[in-house]
């Protein structure tokens, strides 16, 4: 596979099974699976497992024939959404998704300046990459100068608590687009800023950035790659929990439990700019396997109620990081939302300073202890903990008591 392949953990997981919120390795031994939001509803979802089995067995082909099965999905999709967001296109990535999302601002627009912020992530296209200030890609077709970023939000160390300072770094950014022969096309973000680090904010604090992209006649992109389908516990896209309306959303991932699937979600008249001026087809983006395992997800999201377990766990798990925060110097800041949750850790409470190095050993210590999780934010030091939707309290139990052992036995320095 060449050098440089990325892996978790300073000793790889040679994962072979999975089921629920557990894996297991080669070796036999369990692992509690905190991270992975892919299988939405659980690895090896019988009702997932059964769908593609009994499709595959019937028909799999490209959308260039006729199929019903992507048209009752994305009638069923749409249906969670406002009613302005009535079309799709399906595909098989949410790299892929950015990309055309991009496109439609193009070809909406007619302007190519987009803003996103200096901390995330939307994908790795050959376009998309260069939206990820984190890792950007060294060499390309020179598409950055298309690109400007503001600063991603912090609720911890920012001041923002209406979003008014965000919008006025967007409304800069947008001025500084319209000088160039670019323009402004769009601004792109996790409506959760889960990439950032899921900085704490109240309801409606995307609004006043999203009047300012309206005003200047730029499309509102939000990637819910990572934030949707009921994660954040409270409404089933981080977007709704918003107040915001996106001209585009954006998903991937979790949309078939594992299966590979994309989707943009858009208006009409969107679609139909996008038809209009770029010819796009995708051989396997919502071919019938991909589409019968995504109508499984939202059937167990709706049979299970996920999303108010989802709430409920998330709660408790919140508590349960406050408890530690107050027994541990490390823990400056604690946020989250239904299964999306973490702490900040910071070597002086006072200074706020990242304790970047302390955190990557308390990933991989608890790797070592059977448990799965990762690190993300700006300075890599806030606990990334995004488990699938069965995830139960009794699984945060063991989350939590295996990181209090963990934060008790680490030095801070060393």
């Amino acid at each position: 596979m060449g050098p440089n392949v990325s892996t978790f953990y300073e000793d790889p997981v040679h994962i072979v099974r999975g089921e629920a919120v557990w894996l297991w390795d080669a070796d036999g031994r369990k692992y509690l699976d905190c991270y992975n939001n892919v299988p939405h509803v659980g690895h090896c979802n019988p009702r997932v497992v059964e769908a593609i089995r009994r499709q595959a067995g019937t028909l799999n082909t490209h959308t260039r024939y006729l199929h019903d099965g992507i048209l009752d999905y994305i009638e069923r999709l749409t249906g969670t959404m406002a009613e302005s967001l009535s079309s799709a296109i399906l595909t098989c990535t949410g790299s892929e998704a950015n990309d055309i999302a991009l496109r439609m601002a193009e070809a909406v627009t007619g302007r190519r300046g987009i803003i996103a912020t200096d901390a995330t992530y939307h994908g790795n296209t050959a376009l998309v990459s260069q939206l990820s200030r984190s890792n950007p890609p060294e060499v390309g077709f020179g598409l950055d100068q298309f690109f400007r970023f503001v600063e991603a939000p912090d609720s911890y160390r920012l001041a923002d608590p209406d979003g008014k300072r965000f919008a006025e770094q967007v409304a800069a950014k947008i001025a500084e687009l319209e000088q160039t022969p670019h323009g402004f096309a769009a601004l792109v973000v996790c409506p959760f800023f889960l990439n950032e680090g899921f900085p704490t904010q109240k309801p409606g604090w995307l609004k006043p950035a999203a009047q300012v992209v309206a005003k200047a006649g730029g499309l509102l992109i939000c990637d819910e790659v990572q934030s949707g389908f009921g994660r954040t516990g409270t409404h089933f896209w981080a977007h709704q929990k918003q107040g915001v309306t996106p001209d585009v959303v954006v998903l991937g991932k979790p949309m078939a439990n594992g299966h590979p699937v994309g989707a943009v979600v858009i208006g009409d008249d969107t679609m139909a700019a996008f038809r209009s001026q770029f010819r796009y087809f995708n051989t396997f983006g919502g071919n019938p396997v991909s589409c019968a395992a995504a109508m499984a997800v939202l059937d167990e999201l709706q049979d299970r109620d996920l999303i108010a377990h989802a709430k409920s766990v998330g709660d408790y798990a919140l508590e349960r990081l406050n408890a530690l925060q107050e027994k541990y110097e490390v823990i400056g800041d604690v946020r989250g939302s239904g299964l999306v949750f973490g702490a900040e850790l910071v070597t002086n409470k006072t200074t706020k300073d990242p304790a970047g190095a302390f955190t990557d050993r308390v990933v991989n210590a608890m790797r070592h202890r059977g448990i799965l999780h990762s690190k993300l934010g700006r300075h890599k030091n806030t606990l990334k903990i995004r488990p699938p939707m069965p995830f139960a309290m009794e699984d945060a139990d063991l989350l939590f008591d295996t990181l209090d052992a963990v934060l008790a036995e680490i030095p801070l320095n060393s």
